[in-house]
């Protein structure tokens, strides 16, 4: 069985350099200061685990293409967080703590699964992961020191971090990390065991930390860190089980099941840098929410007590504050399975207790959670999960209906939004009298705050934060309640609503870097003038000349002039984060040719694609979309078939996804 594994092993090995779209991953892209914020490091599909080198001084993913210094690598980390960043746990230096240590630029190498690059002093680190395990090889150069100093108390956010660790032999290292979540809003802990393949010794040993020293005439030195939110014995029973596979058979494992996650698409028709755009941001949305589960499918609760469930695996690390308008829509499509474990998940995170941002017994770095009422509702309307999923979390919704947030404008479009997801999921479990209370509540408030604050187009409406808006202009957050945007029809008319959106695209009052108006683009497919999300769209993927007056923060000093999204270390717009995948799924869709409009509806706007063919296969049905008499990207469409059949009106619902789909996209 072992050599017929180790065969497969380096079978999966020589199929990845040619037959996979994982090749087309470039892990360094959004990697380089504040562009994306989007690490390198070694992960497995939906794992806790991200080990990768942190930069010093580091950035929120921890890792900082442009600055070669590192203080060590540790094991995990969220892409694009924002605040300090969340994670960088248990760093391993492979020097003394006082030395300074740096990556040689130009030796790093990287691809799903695996990371390597060599040391300045004279140390290769290669580095892989499972879903619950960091394996670091460490291959020393002819007379390198063989110290290493492990801080057990690392951590991005400094802020009440605890740890213990515990010496059981001269090869392991058990032990617990408490650190905070994202802008320390909540915190996680982490049970580890950290077993070296050779024997060592101790020379110098603190509460947090230690110096570790192996035999000079090792020639290399692998340790793995094995992580439990649950238990030591859970951290324990994840070394055991994994002691007798290799690290290249760990590596090839994780290999394969990159490569099984990003063939799930292929693209036909794209440029190379299209191609490597798409599935690098392919590769961005499996990175979270995390498999926490131990082996025996026990999980930790918000309430900090141990559950076991064997009807779903538990996952954990949300950011659903912007994740619920793309990822999660996204993931429907391309994992309906997994998106109902997600859901039922999220929805007993209501059960044991949720705040808004991250409670104090979070299994791993974690987010935010707001609007996961409008993600449930939408994951149910796109059919991957149940009414009994809705159940679960309902009696949570409404306790939380009861605090939403009213003190800013643009606070009172989000609560109207979660708002009339509640009313639609009030509905659907057959409570008719608290659908009636939530949707006349959420009519009522957007009725209100937008005739008074966003109807009338003042000068101030350019003003970055104006009016207490939070990172976004009044002209941003207008467009911010797409389940209403039937009501801003009937507020203005069609004719001048359609005049005023074009408007905005024209003077670049648009932010890509922020997600309020991501959604603006595709919405003049609802003002019955498809040809114009056509254009904006093509312009905002292609055009090398496109003019961004606005970062995440504010307004630039100088406008940024060029593709938000490039096949670069500094490929995402400045300022602009990746915020967990939520723009990597966004342009997805968008080079795809469908978007979800309004998260809570079971519909995709169509448009243009970038491609001629995009194949969609998801384990259950496949969906086609293909362009037909196209001679130029600007060509426009003339009609859209659905199964042969012609549409009248350009959009899908989901559930014809649910079954195999073919679009054919005429022009």
């Amino acid at each position: 069985m072992r050599k017929l594994l180790a065969c497969l092993s380096l079978l999966a090995l020589s199929l990845y350099a040619y037959a996979n779209n994982a090749k087309y991953v470039n892990m360094f892209l959004g990697s380089s200061g504040d562009h994306g914020q989007m690490p390198p490091g070694a992960a497995y599909p939906f794992g806790m685990i991200s080990v990768c080198p942190d930069s010093s001084p580091h950035q929120h993913g921890g890792y900082d293409y442009a600055v070669p210094e590192i203080s060590g690598i540790s094991i995990n980390r969220i892409s694009g967080a924002g605040c300090n960043g969340s994670g960088g746990n248990i760093s391993i230096k492979p020097l003394l703590e006082t030395q300074q240590l740096s990556i040689i630029k130009g030796t790093e190498t990287a691809h799903p699964g695996y990371y390597a690059t060599d040391l300045s002093n004279g140390i290769r680190a290669e580095l892989t992961a499972t879903v619950n395990m960091a394996l670091e090889k460490y291959t020393f150069r002819k007379d390198c020191s063989k110290i290493f100093f492990i801080d057990f108390s690392s951590s991005f956010d400094d802020r009440n971090v605890k740890c213990y660790y515990h010496l059981i032999s001269n090869r392991t290292i058990i032990g617990w990390v408490e650190a905070p979540t994202a802008c320390a809003k909540g915190k996680y802990k982490l049970y580890f065991n950290l077993t070296s393949d050779s024997e060592f010794s101790v020379l110098e040993k603190n509460k947090e930390n230690l110096h570790l020293c192996f035999q000079n005439d090792l020639k290399s030195v692998e340790m793995r860190i094995a992580v439990s939110p649950v238990d030591q014995e859970s951290a324990d029973e994840i070394q055991k089980s994994n002691s007798t596979y290799s690290f290249e058979e760990i590596h090839s494992i994780a290999v394969s099941a990159w490569n099984k996650k990003l063939n799930k698409i292929k693209i036909k028709g794209s440029t190379l840098e299209q191609k490597r755009l798409f599935y690098t941001f392919l590769y961005r949305i499996y990175l979270s929410p995390m498999i926490v589960s131990s082996t025996d499918g026990r999980y930790k609760g918000t309430d900090g007590i141990i559950y076991s469930s064997k009807d779903f695996t538990y996952y954990s690390s949300w950011y659903i504050w912007d994740a619920f308008r793309t990822k999660f829509p996204l993931l429907c499509i391309l994992e309906p399975d997994t998106m109902r474990d997600i859901c039922y998940s999220l929805a007993d995170v209501y059960r044991t207790g949720k705040n808004n941002w991250a409670t104090q017994y979070e299994s791993v770095p974690s987010v935010r959670t707001e609007h996961s009422v409008i993600m449930l509702l939408d994951s149910y309307q796109r059919g991957v999960t149940d009414r009994s999923c809705l159940s679960l979390a309902y009696p949570g919704m409404k306790k939380e209906a009861i605090s939403l947030p009213m003190h800013t404008p643009d606070q009172k479009l989000e609560s109207s939004y979660d708002l009339w997801a509640l009313g639609k999921i009030a509905s659907i479990l057959g409570k008719t009298n608290e659908a009636r209370l939530y949707s006349t509540k959420s009519d009522s408030l957007f009725t209100a705050v937008w005739t008074t604050e966003f109807k009338t187009i003042s000068k101030d409406f350019t003003k970055m934060r104006g009016n207490g808006l939070y990172q976004g202009s009044r002209w941003q957050y207008r467009f911010a309640a797409p389940h209403y945007f039937g009501k801003m029809i009937e507020l203005t008319g069609i004719d001048k609503l359609n005049d005023e959106l074009e408007e905005f695209f024209e003077k670049n009052y648009y932010n890509q870097g922020n997600e309020p108006d991501i959604h603006t683009p595709f919405l003049f497919n609802r003002l019955d003038a498809p040809e114009k999300t056509q254009r904006t769209v093509r312009k905002l993927l292609t055009d090398d000349l496109q003019i961004h007056l606005y970062g995440g923060n504010g307004e630039y000093p100088v406008p940024f002039i060029g593709r938000a999204f490039q096949d670069k270390v500094d490929g995402l717009a400045p300022e602009m984060d990746d915020d967990d995948g939520t723009m990597s799924a966004w342009y997805i869709f968008s080079s795809i040719g469908l978007y979800p409009v309004v998260a809570g509806e079971n519909t995709y706007e169509i448009f243009s694609p970038l491609y001629d063919k995009t194949i969609i296969q998801n384990g259950k049905s496949r969906i086609e979309i293909l362009t037909k008499g196209r001679k130029t990207y600007n060509d426009m469409i003339k009609r859209v078939k659905v199964n042969g059949v012609t549409s009248d009106k350009f959009c899908i619902s989901h559930e014809k996804f649910q079954r195999n789909c073919k679009i054919t996209i005429e022009y």
